[in-house]
């Protein structure tokens, strides 16, 4: 951490064995994303009701490149516990947060576009050319709404393949302009 952790404490006398298990979790997380510019601990009792004894909230307020990241934990009746499910808390986005950064979020790309190459309408299948240049089979139930009947050669669709037992097979098949392309 380019600014040395920050440990605050409201209500509540903290021991230096909590202290130093703070310090350890910061350092954890320090270690798996070693941009964090600053890391704030705030640890707060908040007295409920004499029924339920003291909860700890623990607020950990982490700043990294581009963004500010915030975990606000009430939790157990143990500081310790609360103290380990805050850090927790805050691993998890830490790993989103670079996950993200890293660009391994998952980005749901479109269907590719085509042309239906061949068609067997009596027989209720035909074949797609590929972009790639190869030709994809698709059976009448593989096309969406009902209009297997409106393809011609030609048509523009887009797909979804899969394997099939004899090569690739479009499990999905849809229209994108009802006439043929020319």
């Amino acid at each position: 951490m380019r600014i040395p952790l920050q440990i605050s404490v409201r209500n509540v006398a903290l021991s230096e064995v909590a202290k130093d298990n703070i310090r350890d979790k910061a350092a954890q997380l320090d270690q798996y994303y070693n941009n964090i510019t600053s890391c704030r601990v705030t640890v707060e009792a908040v007295n409920r009701s004499q029924r339920h004894g003291t909860i700890y909230n623990v607020r950990i307020d982490m700043t990294v490149p581009g963004s500010e990241l915030v975990v606000n934990r009430e939790s157990d009746e143990d500081v310790y516990v609360a103290i380990r499910d805050a850090f927790d808390a805050a691993m998890r986005q830490m790993e989103k947060y670079a996950r993200k950064q890293r660009a391994e979020v998952k980005h749901h790309e479109s269907a590719p576009e085509a042309r239906v190459a061949r068609l067997f309408s009596n027989e209720g299948y035909g074949f797609i050319d590929s972009p790639e240049g190869y030709e994809v089979y698709f059976h009448r139930n593989s096309v969406l709404n009902g209009d297997f009947a409106k393809l011609e050669v030609g048509t523009a669709v887009r797909f979804v393949e899969e394997m099939g037992e004899k090569g690739p097979q479009a499990s999905t098949v849809t229209l994108i302009h009802h006439q043929a392309m020319v």
